[in-house]
């Protein structure tokens, strides 16, 4: 019987832990009627000269905006890509004109598939935990300060983002 307790007990506290988890990571901003959620970038390794950033940006309003520029202090410069399979190739490429959010519309950037932000020309490697400054800028909405939070690039390192090593990042780099 004792088993039995130690075993409910253990997974009452996993999911108690697991519940809690997204509370103390999510981050979300407003900007006019976008909202910008959970802004992550991947941790990087010494000499990786970019890192791939990730948020959703949920268009509340009745017109269409437009995500036009990012930069940061901790990088040369902030580009919009998106990234897709054509035959067995994953292929990457600056987004032209920005990215466009239809009124009801919500793009989630995330790892693999779809669109993404590249902070290029890192000032230092990115790190687990750092918080990484940047400003986004819309077409209508005008300018909003999002906090990256910097979280472990041990799952790019498995190739879940399409940059399986630094082979791969040099090849998007020279796009």
């Amino acid at each position: 019987m004792h088993h039995v307790f130690q075993r409910a007990a253990g997974a009452a506290l996993a999911t108690a832990l697991l519940a809690a988890a997204p509370l103390s990571q999510a981050h979300e901003y407003k900007l006019g009627q976008l909202e910008i959620g959970h802004p992550y970038a991947r941790a990087t390794v010494p000499g990786q000269p970019a890192a791939g950033a990730y948020l959703s940006i949920e268009n509340k309003g009745a017109t269409a905006d437009r995500l036009v520029g990012v930069s940061s202090p901790a990088a040369k410069s902030g580009e919009i890509h998106t990234m897709a399979m054509e035959g067995n190739v994953m292929k990457m490429r600056e987004v032209d004109g920005g990215l466009e959010v239809k009124p009801g519309q919500k793009i989630a950037m995330q790892p693999g598939n779809g669109y993404h932000i590249m902070l290029m020309g890192l000032s230092k490697p990115l790190q687990a935990g750092d918080k990484v400054p940047a400003t986004l800028t819309f077409e209508k909405a005008g300018k909003v300060e999002v906090t990256f939070n910097v979280e472990d690039g041990k799952a790019a390192a498995a190739g879940k983002d399409g940059m399986k090593d630094m082979k791969d990042m040099k090849e998007h780099m020279h796009h």
